[in-house]
């Protein structure tokens, strides 16, 4: 099954899963396929970063931003993604893919996105992004405000901050996204 089949298969199973509240974990199941692997035979670490585009999908779908993204034409934004990996996905292995949104700030959202074989995390992501409208940056409030939420964001784990700080995320340059 290739990239657009998952990807229709996430948004369609998506709408019979229930609504999730922004701060509420996605959980996809996925199938290593032959054309997921690299040389090694094991999955190649840049589909890694494909599939987490698919969790995200869910997320924003179930959380009801899909329906705003498309009725606004809010087109979502991945600033940074960072990937540690742990152990690796051979073919035919089952796992799961839980993508949460961990906090945000006025302007961007930081998720984590975990990769898991028999409750074992093989690999761990973190993802900053912001969605934008037109020709400018929607605030974190403006989506909440559009889910009909209006509460604040929980603290950024030390290993985020961390992550932030080594990445140079702090100090953002006039004009950039």
């Amino acid at each position: 099954m290739n990239l657009f089949l998952r990807l229709i298969r996430v948004i369609v199973a998506a709408r019979f899963r229930g609504r999730l509240e922004i701060l509420g974990t996605s959980s996809v199941s996925f199938v290593v396929w032959p054309h997921d692997l690299d040389l090694n035979f094991h999955m190649n670490n840049g589909r890694y970063l494909t599939i987490a585009d698919l969790g995200r999908m869910d997320l924003v779908s179930r959380t009801g931003i899909l329906g705003l993204m498309v009725k606004r034409r809010w087109l979502p934004v991945v600033a940074m993604a960072s990937i540690r990996f742990r152990a690796s996905l051979l073919p035919f292995q089952r796992y799961r893919l839980h993508t949460r949104v961990v906090c945000w700030d006025e302007k961007w959202v930081y998720m984590e996105q975990r990769f898991e074989r028999k409750g074992e995390t093989v690999a761990l992501a973190y993802v900053k992004g912001l969605f934008r409208a037109r020709k400018r940056t929607l605030r974190s409030r403006e989506i909440l405000a559009a889910l009909g939420q209006q509460q604040r964001s929980p603290h950024m784990p030390p290993a985020l901050e961390a992550l932030k700080l080594s990445e140079g995320l702090t100090a953002e340059k006039p004009g950039r996204v």
